[in-house]
């Protein structure tokens, strides 16, 4: 292992930290609150990422084993000192739930221990906002799109960090391929500012919602979620976006190329808009009743479709008022999450697809057994690496989600919140699916051995699972 080189890119994701924390120190001063929390915040971090970055390394090369690590410990680093400004300012008191609070932003989680939003400080509340749209896309992403690291070697760290089941390159040059999804991640949330803008919010909530839909997240200056603004165009705008950030975003690099048929032959796309129209219309059939109105029904149920399948969580009605049959609709969306390459959690629906296909290939086989068929998307040839990455990656999601949830029942809870809990906090979604955690409640209920866990759980999901499982491994850590 490259043990320097991991120690130098780990002293510039804390000097990034720093750097993003001027932000919302910027917001405290522009609403003339005390920000010395930040000034202290910005002050460990720049001296901390400087140590790190002290020892030369002999060589910049970096292997696939030093891009988990880095993005492992990245995460770890980022949880850790980015829950500082919420102690040092009192907004959230005790350590381990400012950890759970932070890492649930930068995981784009959008799960909540803070029972009281307007009592916390605007650049606070900045900060926790902020934190969705620095996760949403990844601090090393956004590394490698401003800093020279180590060449083609720093793939390793982009697969590591971005989601999906796999990552490629859409320009040969790996900081440019950083850079372009930065540009249309940063684009697409202005994009949506600026819509929120006329729909009459404010500057600084249509900013910070903005930064959160864009990463998926969840958050909210209002503590009625987006439904506390009471504006159908809000809520319209809202929804569009959620579905187009749970998109794979080499797609809208495909479109910025002029390459619009390879899009509109995505498979993947044509399954996600036909999953949503699905659920749309099977929910708004069965809440028709409770809202007086189909039309009012296929509102809410649109946008906590798009809210769950995109996996940012956002609230505009309790949806654990609905009929059984609708709660478990919104459960297989918390599975299934968005796109490969979106910003969006869960399992993602390539790899549900990938493994609809190879078993209906393996029955075929069965049926068949001199036959040969073979397991496609898009028209290309599925390799049986991927379709083997796939099942465990599902098979590994499945055992840790039972292991979580066993873990929140020590707590004493029901079934339904100790597994709704544990499905969220893994899929990156934020709402569970009782009172007690949905769109209405609060994590502040769990144990602080709980809140540990489910904040492993929140990274893990983020991560793809193996940059922390690796992280784990003794044999990680020999030469």
């Amino acid at each position: 292992m490259n043990y320097r080189m991991i120690c130098r890119v780990l002293g510039l994701i804390l000097l990034a930290l720093a750097g993003l924390l001027l932000l919302p120190l910027i917001a405290g001063l522009c609403f003339r609150e005390n920000v010395l929390n930040f000034v202290l915040t910005i002050g460990i971090c720049a001296a901390c990422g400087g140590l790190l970055m002290l020892p030369r390394p002999r060589s910049r090369t970096l292997v696939a084993r030093d891009g988990f690590v880095i993005v492992g410990l990245g995460w770890i680093l980022l949880s850790l000192l980015g829950a500082l400004p919420f102690v040092f300012s009192g907004s959230i008191p005790h350590y381990y739930d400012a950890v759970f609070e932070t890492a649930s932003g930068l995981s784009t989680t959008g799960a909540s221990v803070v029972t009281d939003i307007p009592a916390m400080p605007r650049g606070d509340l900045f900060w926790r906002l902020f934190t969705h749209w620095i996760g949403g896309m990844g601090v090393l992403v956004f590394i490698m799109a401003v800093l020279p690291m180590s060449g083609e070697h720093s793939m390793h760290i982009m697969r590591a960090e971005v989601p999906g089941p796999s990552v490629g390159k859409l320009v040969p040059r790996v900081r440019k391929t950083a850079m372009t999804l930065y540009l249309i991640y940063i684009g697409l949330t202005l994009l949506e500012a600026v819509f929120l803008l006329f729909g009459g919010m404010s500057f600084y909530d249509a900013l910070l919602h903005a930064c959160a839909t864009a990463g998926t997240g969840g958050f909210s200056t209002n503590p009625a979620s987006i439904g506390g603004f009471g504006s159908v165009y809000i809520e319209i705008v809202v929804t569009v976006f959620m579905l187009l950030f749970g998109i794979n975003f080499n797609l809208y690099f495909l479109l910025l190329i002029g390459r619009w048929k390879d899009v509109l032959k995505n498979e993947e796309l044509h399954w996600f808009f036909g999953i949503v129209a699905g659920s749309v219309l099977l929910l708004a059939a069965g809440i028709t009743k409770i809202y007086g109105s189909f039309g009012t029904a296929l509102r809410h149920a649109s946008f906590n479709t798009a809210t769950l399948i995109s996996t940012t969580g956002f609230g505009t009605v309790d949806f654990t008022d609905w009929p059984e049959y609708c709660k478990w609709i919104l459960i297989l969306l918390m599975f299934c999450g968005g796109c490969a390459g979106s910003t969006g959690g869960g399992i993602k629906l390539s790899r549900l697809m990938i493994l609809g296909k190879a078993s209906l290939a393996e029955l075929k086989q069965m049926v068949r057994p001199r036959s040969v068929v073979r397991v496609q998307m898009d028209g290309k040839r599925i390799e049986g690496g991927t379709v083997r990455a796939a099942f465990l990656f599902i098979n590994v999601y499945m055992v840790l989600l039972l292991f979580f949830a066993f873990m929140v029942s020590l707590d004493g809870f029901d079934v339904a919140t100790c597994f709704t809990a544990a499905l969220s906090c893994l899929s990156n979604i934020g709402p569970g699916m009782t009172k007690l955690i949905g769109p209405a409640g609060s994590f502040a209920i769990f144990s602080p051995r709980t809140k540990l866990f489910l904040t492993l759980a929140m990274l893990l999901g983020r991560l793809e699972i193996y940059p922390i499982l690796v992280l784990l491994i003794p044999r990680t850590w020999k030469q």
